[in-house]
């Protein structure tokens, strides 16, 4: 379900289509599926034979706990959508059942497409100063992920 508006959607617009999304309807066979790794999704085909582009980039942004604690605040605040041409209200929680709202412009219009948030997956391992973490969540149509 897509929802549009001629102007900038207010808060007041992202709660309306939130509200009227009610049930979110995406076929539960896609539900959580990008929380699998990348390697098993390309051998299954199961999602690119359905029409899927599967989208896997990484970029070396640092290293240590500190940069892994400002990157995961950073998609925790939803800044990956902090552009003038897209949002998502930064004080949605990045929590499992989380509606919320992606506004997009487009050519005239601004999208708003109501989601949830279907998992959030933090791993951590080793010592402190040696770590290796994790942090991602998954909304009904893509996976951000902080390796």
């Amino acid at each position: 379900m897509v929802f549009f508006s001629w102007a900038r959607p207010s808060p007041e617009d992202w709660k309306s289509c939130i509200d009227r999304s009610d049930t979110l309807n995406y076929d539960a066979k896609y539900i959580g599926a990008s929380a699998n790794p990348l390697n098993s999704l390309k051998q299954d085909k199961g999602l690119s034979k359905d029409g899927f582009f599967l989208n896997h980039k990484r970029v070396l942004v640092g290293s240590g706990i500190d940069t892994y604690e400002k990157g995961k605040n950073a998609l925790q605040s939803w800044r990956h959508f902090g552009l003038d041409w897209a949002f998502v209200d930064p004080k949605t929680r990045t929590q499992v059942g989380e509606k919320f709202c992606v506004c997009v412009k487009e050519f005239l219009p601004w999208v708003m497409m109501p989601l949830k948030v279907v998992y959030v997956d933090e791993k951590k391992k080793g010592k402190e100063k040696q770590s290796l973490s994790s942090f991602s969540f998954g909304s009904g149509w893509g996976r951000t992920v902080l390796n």
